[in-house]
Formats: C-alpha cells, sequence, structure tokens
C-alpha cells in the first residue's frame, strides 16, 4: 500500500539522546523501519548511524517518542532505550564497514506502526530505474544540534539537491553527496526521495512516482574548519546489509571496490552535538 513517505517519516524518525552530566547531552537522530523477523512476526527495528550509538558512553539512551493527545496536540515522552548490557556490550548490530547500526525495539503501538516498511529502502536497482543523478532533489530529516521543530519533538525537514556524480551502483560509490546544512545532531537521520519531479509531460525523461530511502546521513564536509555544507549520505543498501546482519551474522555484505575520500570529511557526531539541556530538550 502506498504511503505519503515525507509525513511517515515525519512520524517514524525520532531524537536519540544521552545525558553526560552537568546538564549536557548528546544528541543523534534514528528512525523507524518495519522488519519481519525469520518468524514471520512484525517487529520494529531502529536505523541509525553506528557512531551516534557508539558515541553514547551509558548503558542507557533515550528515545524521543512523541503521544497524539485527545485533543490533537501533541506531547513529547522520550523513553529509556537500552543500548548496552550490564557488561557494557553493545545490544545493537552495525555493518563491518559502513556507518550504519541498527536494533530491534519494542516501539509503542503507535510508533511501530508508523515504521516505514523495509521494501521501502532503496536499491541499486531503485537507483537505476529512477535514473537518479547529480541535481535531483532529495530530502533530510534530523535534529540538528539538538532542535526539534517543535515542543512536541518532531524533526526538522530540509532539502538538497545530490551534489555528486555517479550515484550507482552503491559497491562502487557507497556515499553520494547532498547540497545542505549539515549540523551535529543530523547523523543518522534518513535521506529521501518523494515525487519532486515536474516532468509529468508525455515522454519525460525520468519514470514517475520515486518514493523511497536513499540512505542516511553520516557525515559532513568541512575545509579548514568550514562547514561547506554538504553531507555524506551513505546508501540505503548497507541499511538492508544491516537489517541482514540482525538475524545471520555471517550474511554477506557488499566489500567496497575503493573507498571515496572527502578532503575534510567529518562526523555529523553525535559527540559534538552537545548543548545545555534547558537550552534544546524539545
Amino acid at each position: 500500500m502506498a504511503i505519503d513517505l515525507a509525513v511517515q517519516l515525519m512520524h517514524a524518525t525520532v531524537q536519540l539522546e544521552q545525558p553526560l552530566g552537568n546538564g549536557m547531552r548528546t544528541v543523534g537522530t534514528g528512525f523507524l523501519i518495519s522488519d519481519p523477523g525469520p518468524d514471520g512476526k512484525p517487529r520494529t527495528v531502529l536505523v541509525t548511524a553506528n557512531h551516534v550509538l557508539a558515541g553514547m558512553p551509558g548503558q542507557i539512551a533515550h528515545i524521543g517518542y512523541r503521544i497524539e493527545n485527545a485533543d490533537g496536540s501533541w506531547a513529547y515522552s522520550p523513553q529509556p532505550l537500552e543500548i548496552r548490557d550490564a557488561k557494557g556490550h553493545e545490544l545493537w548490530t552495525h555493518h563491518p564497514s559502513r556507518d550504519v547500526a541498527a536494533m530491534v525495539i519494542k516501539a509503542p503501538a503507535a510508533f511501530a506502526q508508523a515504521a516505514i516498511p523495509a521494501g521501502y529502502l532503496a536499491s541499486d536497482d531503485t537507483f537505476n530505474k529512477y535514473q537518479v543523478e547529480a541535481g535531483d532533489e532529495m530530502m533530510a530529516l534530523g535534529f540538528p544540534q539538538g532542535l526539534a521543530a517543535n515542543q512536541a519533538g518532531f524533526p526538522i525537514l530540509r532539502s538538497g539537491r545530490v551534489a555528486s556524480y555517479p550515484v550507482a551502483p552503491a559497491k562502487i560509490f557507497p556515499t553520494f553527496l547532498l547540497d545542505f546544512s549539515v549540523f551535529p545532531g543530523n547523523s543518522g537521520g534518513p535521506v529521501f526521495m518523494t515525487d519532486q519531479d515536474h516532468r509529468a509531460d508525455v515522454g519525460a525523461a525520468k519514470p514517475r512516482d520515486p518514493e523511497f530511502i536513499a540512505g542516511l546521513l553520516t557525515q559532513q564536509v568541512e575545509l579548514n574548519k568550514q562547514r561547506l555544507e554538504i553531507g555524506i549520505v551513505t546508501h540505503a543498501k548497507y541499511i538492508r546489509e544491516t537489517l541482514a546482519l540482525l538475524d545471520n551474522p555471517a550474511a554477506p555484505t557488499t566489500q567496497v571496490a575503493s573507498e571515496p575520500q572527502f578532503p575534510g570529511a567529518k562526523a555529523a557526531s553525535a559527540l559534538e552535538a552537545v548543548a545545555p539541556e534547558e537550552e534544546h530538550t524539545p
């Protein structure tokens, strides 16, 4: 069944945070995917950048759920999320070569329902089908510097143009550039494409109705300590591979033919997204 991907992802995207003491916290972004287990039973998986969870030193993080009230208002209701066991072992699964993490969680019913079906994650075939290329517009959701769109804790929606070429196949080009302002706290947020192609005339060069998650934001580009307002997006192919690792740690993963080099690439890291709690808490 078709969904309004932009609206659905607004509901499925959550803030991840962990207090650091002294009124400080570390912040990142994650989003929820509906990915049935091997037994076919529904399950909800939290997807984010691996460095977001790895950069949280404590056992318990918080995930920013939102509650809709009877009068149509919303309340921000962060809940504890155990990311390490009592011995400090990580409870999430990460891709062996890419900055992607996935973790099965027990989400409130409304959030489990809002989770995006795994079929919306792009593959190489998706990029080829819709002829994704430089100049195409994509959208991104996140919590820059821990800032939410409102007191209900919804993510901030931004957009940008694909700023590199080519963007597929992912085994050769595992990341691509997106021209938009990136800040600490954006890491782990979904980057997606909706039907923004207005070339609907007969004989239009591109197929219509692209609706897919292209990847997740993992880095920003800096040069001489200056942000270039360019984000680095990791292909959704590697999210798919990380989901497969949840059920089979020996599942095959793509070996990148050549690692891209971006001078000044810097993680849009949760470690840097620290701010006084009273200033940024939604």
